[in-house]
């Protein structure tokens, strides 16, 4: 018997599943809200400096005040880092007669200009406050502002190597709790924040909490569901991450204030984590953990809730260890990062994978978290970004059930790249075309992430896959990590970031070319398998299981479709 049979028994897809993935769910929606909630919280309004403290008691009006204090740009906009030193009130003179040339205004040769030492303003006509007004992020410390997004993705990643281990040594249940709190109470103090430095140590928890709740929210999902509905609930689990983007958008347009929106968005985790009391720890790890005796509570309570009391009072403690055989034999084996790296077909895939991972989160957050450069409004552009995962993410599963995983995993990166580089041509005047090649990319990235997981738990071998999962999961924090600073190199060349995006898809894309195909392949158990599998030979899995598991993703595509 294995632990499947046992969920089968007490009920694998019975009311406590449909409410157990339901209540888990619900927190990804407001998962994104957090990830992407930079475009609005430090969305740059338009600036300029403060005018000279001597005419606050004028009677100027603003127009006048803005003609006298600040020059304009070459495309006719007020400087935004640069004043006169002194008012020049011959510009209203000038003005108020026929004799007024408006090139006077462009004119400020041999005229004194002075950074803004007494502050700047802001026209806040879109939204009421920003932390770029709030903490003044401009001029030479704008690039504070990228730096805030990379500390968050920091948070992200060292959540990954704490929570991940800490999740097998106490159990996913105490560690999604406490991250739902750690969330909460991290944005609360974010929204709260009296300086920079605060709200940037605030963000990084929430970053912290976010890993925590991705990885402990997926271990409880999948390991209380059958294997023949773990990809669909995956899929609709993605779905839901989608879903909170719309959401953001929407609650971003009614709350204009980044304080209260980051309230918004933080809030709901204190009632997340008051019903989280609610979940049942995972009889599978309750059984590695040597507490088998919790396990058969937890199932029993399982079987009661499906409405199968009587079946589930016949498991006992010889029933649960021998269903988990297979893995407490595996659990007893040492393994680590280095595997990844110890044999030539493993190394190759790793280092393969790796990029392909690296360069799609790299790329992917580039691109979601600048959206004022398209020059659409941003509330709209991220309805847009959001809407367009839906579609791409039917088109990536409908290819890799026909054409492969390795092909459409190249051909999503690679078009990826092709847009962003092609966006580089595109005059910035023409906003719809920038837009549309933008959403083209952007729906290509979420594709390539879709594909990205599947295919990456198919080339890894059971008894390192988590290990593996686990790399390439840090290789894409990393890229998200660094996305922001790459945006810093726009303010010299304004090329450069959408380069450096594109060209590393395009290297990613014939990486992924050197991956094996797994499409109708059984998966690899150990690294003798794929070791094999590398060299040709065949692993010697019988037909039955490869004609079963093709026959599995048949299934899955008619459920999706």
């Amino acid at each position: 018997m294995a632990f499947g049979d046992l969920l089968e028994q007490v009920g694998s897809t019975g009311r406590f599943q449909v409410l157990h993935v339901t209540l888990l769910v619900i927190p990804v929606l407001m998962m994104a809200s957090h990830n992407l909630l930079q475009n609005f919280v430090a969305a740059v309004p338009p600036h300029y400096c403060s005018a000279h403290t001597n005419l606050s008691q004028s009677r100027l009006s603003p127009e006048q005040t803005l003609l006298i204090t600040v020059p304009l740009d070459p495309s006719g906009r007020p400087e935004r880092c640069q004043r006169y030193v002194s008012p020049q009130w011959h510009l209203i003179a000038k003005n108020s007669t026929s004799s007024f040339d408006e090139q006077d205004l462009y004119d400020v040769g041999g005229v004194d200009l002075q950074e803004c030492t007494e502050g700047w303003s802001y026209n806040m006509t879109d939204m009421d406050s920003t932390i770029i007004s709030d903490f003044h992020l401009v001029c030479n410390l704008r690039s504070l502002k990228q730096m805030s997004q990379t500390i968050y993705m920091g948070g992200v990643l060292v959540g990954a190597f704490i929570f991940g281990g800490l999740s097998d040594r106490y159990g996913r249940r105490i560690l999604l709790l406490f991250s739902h709190l750690l969330m909460a109470v991290g944005g609360t103090c974010a929204a709260f924040s009296t300086s920079f430095s605060l709200f940037c140590l605030s963000r990084f928890f929430c970053g912290m909490a976010l890993s925590g709740l991705g990885l402990n929210t997926f271990s409880l999902i999948v390991e209380w569901i059958p294997t023949r509905v773990r990809t669909v609930v995956g899929t609709l689990t993605g779905y839901c991450y989608t879903v909170g983007q719309l959401i953001l958008a929407v609650i971003a347009y009614f709350i204009r204030d980044w304080r209260w929106l980051t309230l918004a968005v933080s809030l709901p985790f204190y009632g997340f984590f008051l019903y989280a009391w609610w979940f049942h720890e995972s009889s599978r790890w309750l059984v590695l953990s040597n507490n088998s005796e919790k396990a058969i509570k937890n199932l029993k309570s399982v079987a009661r809730f499906n409405g199968r009391h009587e079946e589930g009072e016949k498991i006992d403690i010889q029933m649960v260890q021998e269903s988990m055989k297979k893995e407490l034999s595996c659990s007893q084996g040492s393994y680590s990062v280095l595997d990844l790296f110890r044999t030539a077909t493993m190394r190759k895939m790793t280092i393969c994978l790796s990029v392909v991972w690296f360069s799609t989160s790299f790329a992917y957050y580039g691109l979601a978290m600048d959206l004022q450069k398209f020059g659409v409004d941003i509330y709209l552009i991220q309805v847009i970004f959001g809407a367009v995962d839906f579609p791409a993410k039917v088109v990536i599963t409908v290819a890799m059930s026909f054409c492969g995983r390795r092909a459409s995993q190249c051909g999503a990166v690679i078009v990826g790249g092709l847009m962003i580089l092609a966006n580089l041509l595109v005059p910035y005047d023409q906003q719809t075309l920038r837009t549309s090649l933008a959403v083209v990319g952007k729906g290509c990235l979420a594709a390539s992430f879709t594909c990205c997981y599947l295919y990456t738990g198919e080339l890894y071998p059971t008894i390192i896959r988590q290990n593996g999962m686990g790399w390439v999961s840090m290789t894409a924090r990393i890229g998200s990590m660094v996305a922001p600073l790459v945006l810093l190199m726009g303010d010299y060349l304004p090329w450069i970031p959408g380069l450096i995006y594109g060209g590393s898809l395009i290297v990613s894309g014939l990486a992924a070319i050197f991956l094996p195909e797994t499409l109708g392949s059984p998966l690899p158990d150990t690294i003798q398998d794929v070791e094999d599998r590398g060299s040709g030979r065949s692993s010697k899995k019988t037909q039955k299981e490869a004609i079963i598991l093709q026959d599995t993703q048949s299934n899955l595509l008619k459920q999706v479709a």
